[in-house]
Order: structure tokens, then C-alpha cells, then sequence
């Protein structure tokens, strides 16, 4: 776990995964009052492939984590359950995958 202080705030904790072309971020910072809050950050290379990245970047504080955790699972698990129920997900697992989350 590495500390790292940008614009203000202390990073905590950081995980990456790559996705094809995407990499998603899913960070911890604390604001100077000790107070936490998670970043989602999508990065994908610009269309115009002029070596820029293109960040939308989500913001999500605490009292909204089980409201956001309840939602993304419960809409995760409706694709695999109702929409997709034959369809193999672990076939996208891949060695590498799993090394580059605990980067």
C-alpha cells in the first residue's frame, strides 16, 4: 500500500485493471480531515490516437457505498443470472488479469 498526496488529497489505496483497451482505477483518498471517499476512473486511449487518454472519472463518498455496492451487484448479477445465464464469465480471467490487480 502506497500513500501518495495529489492536489490535497492523500491516495490510500489503489487497484487497476486493465480491460482491453480500457484500464479501470478504483482508488481510496482521505480529504485533509481524515474523511474517505473512492474514485472510479475509466482511461482509454483518444480516438484521435494522438497518444492522449481520455479519463471519466467517478466520484463516490460514504454514505452512498452500500447504495452503489446494493445497485452494481444487484445489475451485475441480473445480466448473469436473466440475460446471460449459459455464458462462461471466468472465461475473461486471465493470468495476467489477476497479476495487474495487485499492482
Amino acid at each position: 500500500m502506497t500513500e501518495e498526496h495529489y492536489n490535497g488529497q492523500e491516495e490510500i489505496f489503489s487497484k487497476k485493471i486493465r480491460a482491453g483497451k480500457r484500464t479501470y482505477f478504483f482508488d481510496v483518498k482521505a480529504t485533509r480531515n481524515n474523511d474517505y471517499y473512492v474514485t472510479i476512473t475509466e482511461s482509454k486511449r483518444s480516438k484521435f490516437d494522438d497518444g492522449n487518454y481520455m479519463k471519466t472519472k467517478i466520484y463516490l463518498y460514504k454514505e452512498d457505498f452500500n447504495k452503489f455496492s446494493d445497485a452494481l451487484n444487484e445489475t451485475i448479477g441480473h445480466v448473469k443470472s436473466n440475460l446471460l445465464p449459459e455464458y462462461n464469465f471466468d472465461e475473461f480471467v486471465r493470468r495476467d488479469d489477476t497479476e495487474s490487480q495487485s499492482e
